[in-house]
């Protein structure tokens, strides 16, 4: 099954810019992915199990960061096209 998740990142930090590029650059890693971004939010799309691992496992990493807060819509469709 496809899906479309958009997520918005709010390090709770003063210098927030690094840890939301470095969230966006773990999604980059899976090949298998497309990622979107826009001023608001980050867009993925692809397999359900797929994207869902992957966005785990990078908030995963950027709960490292204490403070964090995620966003998330998830949509049972292949919005991309």
């Amino acid at each position: 099954m496809k899906i479309s998740v958009e997520i918005s990142y709010y390090p709770l930090n003063e210098q927030y810019i690094a840890p939301i590029k470095g969230f966006i650059a773990l999604l980059n890693e899976n090949p298998r992915l497309v990622v979107r971004t826009n001023t608001m939010a980050t867009q993925v799309f692809g397999e359900f199990d797929e994207v869902m691992n992957t966005v785990k496992e990078s908030m995963r990493k950027s709960f490292e960061l204490p403070h964090s807060v995620f966003v998330m819509k998830v949509i049972n469709a292949d919005l991309e096209h």
